[in-house]
């Protein structure tokens, strides 16, 4: 392939030849996925019905479900759309639009995550201001802020990609991944190094460092707190707590090279664990705040078993 004029599909490799398997792997990706949708979009709603729940928190979880069903979406069509396929081919317009949702909704994820970090130490540190700091208005604003950074910083630090010539169109992936385009490049310059800093920078570090500042504050005050106060800040920052530490997990997965460890890891392995952040957090979401939250789990009780 010549140049990016020339190259008007890319070949995602890593599928193979699965045979009368790929009918077992569709049903079980399209159940995860449909899953996935179904437990989001309940807690969406419990949390719109229920105007108990019409408070910040909720109000970023919400938020938080949302970006959930869009990261799946980004992933899992492509998935199921490709288990039939005999070529495996996906056009540059598809590849890009599902490039543009996937790594916009990990800055998404980590920002609404500082968002809720930001109003956790609010809630704790400085109670008597809640009210005033946190209100509707001002949720709302951080809400479109989160979108709008995330969309800038993918913008920002991957728009160049749009304009490379490709000398090459295999992807040895099940999805567009960013990198593996990049190698497929006429010539790879200094440019997708910078930018891959310059996206962990912005659409991880930063959004972490926040995170870790806010629940150091909250941990300080809850030290000189009563034992009440104390549980009632553990009980709603557990669940933040756990989906933050699962982030970082999926983000150690996905940064790690497994080329370098072709012989010691299966290649199912270095398949999916690049992948275990879009497979696992938008299942752990509903359900981690859905059963740990008090006021989400009577609420549930209300929603689906109010008619009896």
């Amino acid at each position: 392939m010549g140049n990016s004029s020339e190259t008007a599909s890319f070949v995602l490799a890593a599928y193979g030849n699965i045979g009368q398997l790929k009918y077992v792997y569709f049903i079980i990706i399209l159940v995860w996925y449909l899953s996935i949708c179904v437990a989001n979009t309940v807690l969406i709603v419990v949390i719109r019905v229920d105007r108990r729940l019409h408070e910040p928190m909720y109000m970023l979880l919400s938020n938080l479900c949302v970006n959930e069903i869009n990261a799946s979406t980004s992933l899992y069509p492509l998935l199921l759309s490709q288990m039939f396929s005999d070529s495996h081919e996906v056009t540059l317009l598809w590849c890009f639009l599902q490039m543009c949702c996937m790594y916009t909704s990990g800055p998404v994820e980590f920002c609404s995550l500082a968002a809720m970090a930001y109003d956790r130490y609010i809630s704790i540190c400085h109670p008597l201001r809640y009210n005033v700091i946190m209100k509707t208005e001002r949720v709302f604003l951080m809400i479109l802020l989160v979108w709008l950074y995330s969309f800038l910083s993918f913008i920002f630090s991957f728009s160049f990609i749009f304009s490379l010539k490709f000398c090459g169109n295999i992807i040895h992936s099940v999805y567009c991944d960013h990198q593996l385009i990049i190698r497929l490049s006429c010539s790879v310059s200094i440019q997708s190094f910078i930018s891959d800093i310059s996206f962990a920078i912005l659409s991880f570090f930063l959004p972490f460092s926040f995170i870790l500042v806010s629940y150091l504050k909250i941990l300080r005050v809850c030290l000189k707190t009563s034992k009440e106060n104390k549980q009632k800040a553990v009980t709603t920052c557990t669940p933040h707590i756990i989906s933050v530490s699962n982030l970082f997990v999926g983000c150690i997965f996905y940064f790690i090279d497994f080329r370098f460890l072709v012989s010691q890891v299966p290649v199912e392995v270095r398949i999916i664990l690049p992948m275990y952040v879009l497979i696992f957090q938008p299942m752990l979401t509903p359900f981690m705040y859905g059963f740990n939250l008090p006021k989400i789990r009577q609420s549930y009780q209300r929603f689906l078993f109010k008619r009896k």
